[in-house]
């Protein structure tokens, strides 16, 4: 009897591993569930944005309330199904129940999941809701569990992460440089926009990203020629990146 029960248990288990973590397109229950959760996400996303607008908030904000605590009770039996039923993943079968499923939990999408939900249970606790309200924008992150595409955007990141942190080395060299160069043209001319490297940076960021505010710009002839060169300069900054990104991309296609 005690064996018949504990297959049933691991019955249960397996098939909601099946359900949440590896349903294939076959498994019309797991693309239902699966389309139920891309859904309800959302849905979430709508209702936080909707709650930030006063006259939509004044006549329905009881029911996207109502909304978000039944959001959070499907998400809260997501993540606890989760972790129950990860003892029947391969990897983690050697492992004692508890240390499998704590190793589990601190895998970045479990932790984006509990994130998502752990506002709601915080706010009973006597912290700020509309600080922790915020963080109910985590939930659409959830949605990269449901996206091949993000996911292998995710692993590619993963891959050339040492070249990516290499040009993150060279922006911030190229924007120190560009910040202190431009602060010794035109300090003495502009004291309260170039008057310090810091102050200066705000003009090479905005210069080198391409967007160019033009509410701060050098005025010497120096200074503009400077200006000119950091312009194209900031093109390629970005193009290093991109094309990491790109052979990135082909090699894990």
């Amino acid at each position: 009897m005690a064996s018949d029960q504990l297959s049933l248990l691991r019955r249960l288990r397996i098939r909601s591993h099946d359900l949440l973590e590896a349903g294939t397109s076959e498994d019309r229950l797991s693309v239902v569930v699966d389309c139920f959760l891309i859904a309800l996400i959302i849905l979430n996303v709508i209702a936080f944005s909707l709650e930030t607008v006063e006259s939509v908030d004044a006549e329905w904000g009881r029911q996207l309330r109502w909304f978000d605590v039944g959001s959070v009770i499907v998400f809260t039996i997501e993540y606890l199904l989760r972790i129950w039923s990860c003892v029947e993943i391969p990897p983690l079968r050697h492992l004692k129940g508890w240390k499998a499923r704590l190793r589990f939990a601190a895998r970045p999408m479990l932790i984006i999941d509990l994130l998502a939900i752990l506002p709601f249970y915080l706010a009973f606790l006597g912290f700020d809701l509309r600080v922790l309200r915020v963080l109910r924008l985590l939930r659409f992150f959830k949605i990269a569990r449901y996206s091949p595409a993000l996911q292998t955007l995710g692993q590619v990141i993963a891959n050339e992460r040492h070249a990516l942190y290499g040009t993150v080395i060279i922006m911030a060299a190229l924007l120190l440089t560009s910040s202190t160069i431009m602060y010794f043209l035109e300090r003495h001319v502009q004291p309260d926009a170039f008057g310090s490297v810091p102050q200066a940076a705000w003009w090479a960021l905005s210069t080198l990203t391409t967007v160019g505010y033009g509410d701060v710009t050098p005025v010497t002839a120096l200074g503009q020629l400077f200006g000119g060169l950091v312009m194209i300069f900031g093109l390629g900054m970005f193009a290093l990146p991109i094309g990491i990104m790109a052979t990135g991309f082909s090699q894990e296609i």
